[in-house]
């Protein structure tokens, strides 16, 4: 049976799923087979594994760090907000439907023997799991009935570390008030309190240190820095929503109000000279050099939202002379029509952007599957993309009608705007580099284009950077003692 340990937050954001990778990645390092564990996932950022089933990105970016393939029994449960009270509810890479927040938290319970299940299979394939919560351990109204902080960890046994934020300000507050509210079963738990994104000297922090240990009883197992790592971190807080600075190449991404798998667009985050930022106003477009629609949640209502706050008349008008690309929901925004006959959203149709010649018609039955393959011939700016070897998955609710010459292309375009649905489409170096060089081109400067890395190449570096970071910062002592035999009930 595998050892387990599990990180949990004084809130969200605080660094679970970094952590978690960074240890994931160090017991890699130490020679044992290792896996990552995430009971229930709320995020819109997605993947498809090799089996059609789908899961939350941070585990598979922790499965990255340990050196596996994504598995479903990862992340046994995965919540997708729709609106601001409700979710599509996805169990063991298969949705079960829709279900508002009061109708899951009666529901949830129902799905412990498949997070048994889904454990118990982890475990024939690791030594070490390590296991991340969601939240805070002390969100009072959602204690009964826990299936992802606490009650897992009681469920296998687990020790637990707890991470705060001190990036956010009353980071001692955070730690002491979080372990005063637990039961004294919860609160045993607690083999190590992890300060997070500490920036500065130390030994400042010193005095708090000590009073939080005498206090709690619990030792702190380590300060760490803030960590300028470019890896996936959950949607909802992400910091590269914040970024606002424009580079040589600026690429502008609409952040609509339920987006989805901007991961696709971390690839250029690496490249030197090239900025990427995420605009709600129509204003932040104005000379952006390529403008990208991202996948949506809800493909209708974002739309919406968009004619409303008059980006779409802006992206229109930029596309007589700016590169737009749409990706999965954004590429179905740029149609002529999105059609809702069975409420899959919010029912109805609507007429699309229209800068391409396809229809939409969202169904019941949702399209999961990797893809590769090579690129179909393209003109127009990203013509150099042509032919060049891609590889990803879809992930979407709707069949798409292409005008009769381009059905079969997985890339459609018309004059400056391109629309796919694959997912991960820019992540092989070949390609982020031309699309990168193209737009270098059209506005004549230079990008050191040999600096670019197969964004694959680029995750293992930061994996081993971050490693080294906890190395140094964390007592790996201590939480190798913290290892235990997990028992299954």
């Amino acid at each position: 049976m595998a050892k387990v340990i599990m990180v949990q937050g004084t809130m969200s954001g605080v660094g679970k799923s970094f952590l978690v990778a960074g240890l994931c990645r160090i017991f890699k390092q130490d020679g044992l087979r290792v896996a990552p564990f995430k009971s229930q996932n709320m995020a819109l950022n997605s993947y498809i594994t090799e089996d059609g089933l789908e899961m939350g990105r941070a585990q598979v970016m922790q499965a990255e760090a340990a050196g596996i393939k994504p598995d479903v029994c990862m992340n046994p449960i995965l919540l997708k907000p729709t609106d601001s009270v409700g979710s599509q509810v996805i169990v063991n890479g298969e949705v079960i439907g829709n279900m508002k927040a009061r109708e899951y938290f009666e529901y949830k319970t129902k799905l412990i023997p498949d997070i048994k299940k889904a454990f118990k299979r982890l475990e024939s394939m690791a030594d070490v799991i390590v296991i991340e919560g969601a939240g805070s351990p002390a969100e009072i109204n959602l204690k009964d009935n826990d299936i992802v902080n606490m009650g897992m960890a009681e469920i296998v046994d687990a020790p637990v570390l707890l991470v705060a934020d001190i990036d956010r300000g009353g980071v001692f507050a955070q730690l002491l008030g979080t372990v005063m509210l637990l039961e004294d079963s919860e609160r045993d738990r607690i083999k190590g309190l992890i300060i997070n994104k500490f920036r500065g000297d130390k030994t400042i922090l010193d005095p708090g240190i000590t009073m939080i240990e005498e206090r709690s009883g619990i030792s702190v197992t380590g300060v760490l820095p803030y960590m300028d790592v470019r890896l996936e971190d959950e949607d909802s807080l992400s910091d590269r929503f914040d970024n606002k600075t424009r580079g040589v190449i600026d690429i502008v991404v609409v952040r609509f109000p339920r987006i989805s798998n901007f991961t696709d667009f971390n690839v250029f985050e690496q490249i030197d000279g090239v900025s990427i930022r995420y605009v709600t106003k129509p204003d932040d477009l104005e000379g952006a050099d390529m403008v990208i629609l991202p996948g949506s949640k809800n493909t209708i209502g974002d739309l919406k939202w968009m004619r409303e706050n008059g980006i779409e008349s802006m992206v229109k008008k930029m596309s007589e002379n700016v590169p737009v690309f749409g990706i999965c929901g954004g590429y179905q925004m740029l149609g002529n029509s999105i059609s809702d006959p069975d409420s899959i959203e919010c029912g109805g149709s609507i007429k699309g952007l229209g800068l391409l010649d396809i229809d939409t018609v969202l169904q019941k039955e949702k399209t999961r599957t990797q893809k590769r393959g090579h690129i179909n011939s393209l003109e127009g700016i990203f013509s150099d993309v042509s032919g060049l070897e891609y590889e990803g998955y879809e992930i979407h609710v709707g069949e798409t009608t292409v005008s009769s010459d381009k059905k079969d292309d997985e890339v459609v375009e018309l004059g400056n705007v391109y629309g796919t649905y694959i997912h991960g489409i820019f992540d092989q170096k070949v390609i982020a580099s031309a699309i990168v060089d193209a737009l270098a081109k059209k506005k004549n400067v230079s990008i050191d284009k040999n600096a670019i890395m197969d964004y694959s190449s680029y995750k293992e570096q930061e994996y081993d950077r971050m490693a080294d970071i906890l190395r140094e910062h964390l007592n790996m002592g201590e939480i190798y003692a913290m290892l235990r035999e997990a028992k299954i009930e």
